[in-house]
């Protein structure tokens, strides 16, 4: 494996990614900002905890796993896959017991080893399909 900036960058997301599988929350400050955008939207952190908490109480089995992961020297873009079972309403659609898969296409900014912009585009049509919704 390279070294570098652009290396030591991914290797801080995957940190971020084991923190957030491993549902330590109160650890998102060491990888995000206390004010960050989502998908151009201004948030805090304490917002942006809100929403992986709830995304993790819809679907308790969610789990981020890399499929392609690319880093400069302060961005990340990454293919996230995920298979899970969604128990509660997920991104408008009602749980049917179904297991499901769907990808993720995200890119993040960093201001320093921080997380300060998240561009994020979800497969929902695929989530959709796969619930007959």
């Amino acid at each position: 494996m390279s070294s570098g900036p652009a290396a030591e960058l991914a290797d801080v997301y995957r940190a971020y990614l084991r923190c957030l599988n491993e549902r330590r929350w109160n650890d998102l400050g060491q990888f995000v900002s206390p004010r960050l955008t989502y998908n151009e939207k201004p948030m805090t952190i304490d917002d942006y905890r809100e929403a992986r908490e709830g995304e993790a109480l819809a679907i308790p089995d969610l789990g981020y796993t890399i499929d392609l992961l690319v880093a400069d020297t302060n961005t990340v873009g990454a293919r996230l896959l995920f298979r899970c079972t969604p128990e509660r309403p997920f991104l408008g659609f009602q749980p049917t017991g179904a297991t499901i898969s769907f990808a993720e296409h995200v890119f993040y900014r960093f201001d320093g080893s921080k997380i300060a912009h998240v561009s994020s585009l979800i497969d929902v049509p695929a989530i959709g399909a796969q619930l007959g919704q």
